[in-house]
């Protein structure tokens, strides 16, 4: 069940999102897990979407939504505060009208990055999941964005590619051993920012979807049963 809202932005407008589920599945009586998208896309990106709808067909309630700047027809992504009031009058919406008894958010690069403000800046949350986390701008590996990760206590789930410029993964293995929250780190091989993997390795992007999915839900599943 795909299902068309309108969230608040946080700014006295409101931006479009789709609740996923399965058919006959109750919103209110399983996890939802929050996702945003990427910084040059709308929520129609097909990895989030796959993603998106994946999730809803292992019985969790899955939400993606709009940034304003998207939601406005594109151009640059709005400032990390106004990205942050969306991310988190779309959070205030949903617990209000679904009340979940466990709440998780992340996304795509740009997306994932602001559901980690909210989270060190107190927003309670049961886990974050990072698909493919900006951890430096492209090939600009002294200009981490960690500082932060150190003030989250809920569970993180990290999938990176082995060829993400935008992510060193000894890195980002260094930048995950001295955080005090669990974390976890999926690694694909050959994969970019947008977990593409190189055709010589003969393996169809349908696959690396499938094992994202896969990994996501069996890491939500552990990690919420905890």
């Amino acid at each position: 069940m795909l299902e068309p809202r309108t969230f608040p932005d946080g700014r006295d407008g409101s931006v479009s999102g789709i609740v996923a589920y399965a058919d006959k599945l109750i919103p209110g009586t399983a996890p939802v897990v929050v996702l945003a998208h990427g910084a040059g896309n709308d929520m129609s990106n097909p990895f989030l979407s796959r993603v998106h709808e994946g999730l809803a067909a292992h019985d969790f309630v899955a939400i993606k939504f709009n940034f304003p700047y998207m939601e406005r027809g594109g151009g640059g992504p709005d400032r990390a505060p106004i990205l942050e009031a969306c991310f988190r009058a779309v959070l205030d919406s949903v617990r209000s009208e679904l009340q979940p008894p466990a709440l998780v958010i992340g996304g795509k690069s740009l997306g994932g990055r602001m559901a980690s403000h909210l989270a060190a800046q107190g927003e309670k949350v049961d886990g974050l999941v990072f698909l493919g986390y900006p951890l430096h701008p492209p090939r600009k590996t002294e200009q981490l964005r960690t500082r932060h990760l150190g003030q989250i206590t809920a569970p993180m789930l990290f999938f990176a590619g082995t060829r993400d410029p935008l992510c060193d993964l000894d890195l980002l293995r260094n930048t995950i051993a001295i955080l005090n929250a669990p974390t976890t780190l999926h690694v694909i091989p050959d994969g970019d920012h947008s977990f593409q993997v190189l055709k010589r390795t003969g393996r169809p992007h349908d696959a690396v979807l499938e094992e994202i999915i896969v990994t996501t839900v069996n890491w939500l599943r552990t990690t919420l049963r905890a």
